[in-house]
């Protein structure tokens, strides 16, 4: 090849991996752009609407203003965690804020088919400074008989609650359903039935006003459980009928584990069918792993990747997840949340 033509080919190469890292970066900063106005909007409306002088106070009504708005509205990524006790008292979650020397920004909870709305919960993690987090279980219940409307009472009296409480509530329904471990999982419905009872139970809050949810849809990552788990994106109800993705994923089977290895390729996968903010809805270091150089890293990466946030799952599983008896590992969590400049730490 002569010098011109070998020159002209380098020239070539180079702007067109000059174009690539600009397309790149363009992609990651407005990924990023779209993780900041999700979490701005929380703001206005994370706590219940405080009772006005004169007025008397309704189902779910705060007789203080919210305070969680300074801390969903922040911008920076949100800690969030699950901690054996609730909904039936947040001193768990107050506890668990002095272990770690954080503030909870994402209370999570479960919520069993036919438990109604926790109202007096979601009141008060709100004046701690929290939003509550549902994860709603369709255990004992067909997901045909949702989406043709047999549980539409139930339905619609939780969207009332809902609607009545007036704070920002996030809501997730039958999560990890790309597993095959829960009933409405993979290989014991179908990722028709999964869809059609989502959007309908979605349609049913909509047509109640209950315009203070944000919908969660939460699939497992899929990495090192071929056998167990399918691609979230067979299971994808539409853009217009999801609010944010949740990704749960454990540091508990590879000694070498990362975060890049487990969730890149969910999130890739994730990112085939949408581009709305991702949140990593539950995760956690199991204690014969090595948490004080984990847990930075889980956090690090959700700073990287310009996610939402993380919600620590601090209790009983399959392994013991708690920091409680790991002063070492509760170190490092409140450590890693002010370096990666988490919100609350």
């Amino acid at each position: 090849m002569s010098p011109i033509k070998l020159l002209a080919t380098v020239f070539a190469l180079t702007c067109v991996a000059v174009v690539g890292v600009t397309v790149g970066v363009r992609e990651q900063r407005a990924g990023h752009e779209a993780t900041r106005k999700a979490l701005a909007s929380l703001g206005p409306a994370a706590g219940p609407q405080a009772v006005q002088p004169g007025q008397t106070a309704r189902p779910g009504q705060s007789t203080q203003p919210g305070k969680s708005s300074g801390l969903v509205a922040s911008g920076r990524p949100l800690i969030g965690a699950y901690v054996h006790g609730v909904p039936g008292s947040t001193a768990p979650l107050t506890q668990f804020e002095s272990l770690t020397g954080t503030k909870v920004g994402l209370a999570l909870y479960f919520s069993s088919w036919g438990e109604p709305f926790q109202t007096a919960f979601a009141a008060a993690v709100s004046q701690i400074g929290a939003v509550p987090l549902v994860q709603m279980e369709p255990a004992n219940v067909s997901l045909q008989s949702i989406a043709n409307g047999s549980e539409d009472d139930y339905l619609v009296s939780y969207a009332n609650a809902v609607r009545l409480y007036g704070g920002q509530v996030i809501l997730s329904f039958g999560h990890e359903m790309n597993g095959n471990w829960y009933g409405w999982g993979s290989g014991r419905t179908s990722p028709s039935a999964f869809i059609a009872a989502w959007r309908h139970i979605v349609d049913v809050f909509r047509a109640q006003g209950a315009s203070n949810v944000t919908w969660l849809w939460t699939v497992n990552v899929t990495t090192g459980m071929t056998d167990r788990v399918t691609n979230p994106a067979e299971w994808w109800p539409g853009n217009s009928y999801v609010t944010w993705v949740g990704i749960d994923g454990y540091y508990w089977l590879d000694p070498t584990e990362t975060f890049g290895k487990l969730f890149d390729v969910t999130i890739a996968d994730v990112r085939q069918v949408t581009s709305k903010p991702i949140l990593i809805a539950e995760s956690a270091v199991a204690p014969d792993l090595d948490r004080e150089t984990m847990i930075p890293d889980l956090f690090a990466g959700v700073k990287n990747d310009g996610l939402l946030g993380m919600v620590w799952f601090d209790s009983k599983g399959n392994r013991d997840w708690r920091l409680d008896s790991d002063p070492a590992a509760a170190a490092a969590f409140k450590a890693a949340a002010k370096k990666y400049g988490f919100a609350g730490a």
